[in-house]
């Protein structure tokens, strides 16, 4: 995280978390997420500076994105309870609590004064990450479709919250521009979801994805023939057999979804977006050396969201 970011997260904390031990534990918090494969921060800073953007207000605007995301992706693993190593899983919950609504009122505080226009188009992102994320605690996707819009709420949205972030502050970019950065983003949440899906439906611990009976794009493919090649599977998706019971067949279920072509499946899938993704990319008139430290940043094979 850039000097700069770090020392504006700082001031918000600062300002919106008084108590002490409080404020020491939401920078711990912050330290934590640094440690992550993707800063956030950094994709709102790279899309502002390629787009030709000089504004003095960028490291602000990136240290909310953080703080936003660090307030999301708090709340995700509160609700899977899993993640249980994070600073945030390990304290009283009560304080945890607390931490979040430090966090919220940070975010209204610094998003509350800018333009109206703005605010607004940054409640309709995190309404639609919020949307996306019940419909997955809540089971409610059934079909390919069901998860496509799922995901590109709940992920694709904080992809575009983040860019929003970086180009609202550049004046006068092309409306087409900024379409097609949040097309990208978009498509980049997909891969970036469908990437969780493959590595989780291939574990066996509680991160493992049939465990808790989701339905994602591989386990929506394994399910379509889960009655004749994988009857455990099945019939516990039904609700006809314990957790217990479908854990005796590890071995059985492993190997189903490794001979099923669910994992080539979706990396076909991936690869359609990936390939809109770099399309879309091509067509944004981005400045030197900002465009590749972008790319660097962001790829399409190697992009993980929070928000999973």
């Amino acid at each position: 995280m850039e000097t700069g970011v770090r020392l504006e997260l700082h001031r918000m904390l600062d300002r919106y978390a008084l108590d002490e031990g409080l404020n020491r534990l939401l920078k711990e918090f912050v330290r934590e997420k640094e440690n992550e494969n993707l800063v956030w921060s950094d994709l709102t800073r790279y899309v502002h500076f390629m787009l030709g953007g000089n504004s003095p207000l960028i490291d602000r605007a990136a240290a909310v994105t953080e703080l936003v995301i660090l307030l999301l992706d708090i709340v995700d693993d509160l609700q899977d309870q899993d993640n249980k190593e994070k600073p945030w899983m390990t304290g009283d919950p009560a304080v945890t609590l607390n931490a979040l609504l430090a966090l919220f009122a940070a975010a209204i505080g610094e998003l509350g004064g800018g333009d109206p226009s703005a605010s607004s188009r940054i409640g309709e992102l995190l309404a639609n990450s919020i949307h996306g994320q019940q419909a997955d605690i809540t089971r409610a996707v059934r079909t390919e479709e069901d998860y496509f819009a799922m995901v590109e709420r709940k992920s694709g949205s904080l992809l575009q919250f983040a860019c929003f972030m970086g180009y609202s502050l550049v004046p006068l970019t092309d409306a087409g521009v900024r379409a097609a950065i949040d097309e990208w983003a978009a498509c980049v949440g997909i891969v970036a979801q469908i990437d969780n899906d493959v590595r989780d439906v291939q574990r066996y611990d509680r991160k493992n994805d049939l465990l808790q009976k989701k339905r994602t794009l591989p386990i929506l493919f394994l399910l379509e023939d889960s009655r004749e090649e994988c009857p455990a599977l099945d019939l516990f998706y039904e609700g006809a057999i314990s957790e217990e019971e479908f854990l005796r067949s590890k071995i059985e279920v492993l190997e189903y979804v490794r001979d099923s072509g669910c994992i080539e499946y979706c990396q076909v899938i991936q690869s359609l977006y990936i390939d809109r993704a770099e399309e879309l990319y091509r067509s944004i008139p981005a400045v030197s050396p900002w465009a590749e430290r972008f790319m660097e940043l962001i790829h399409p094979h190697s992009m993980t969201s929070p928000i999973v």
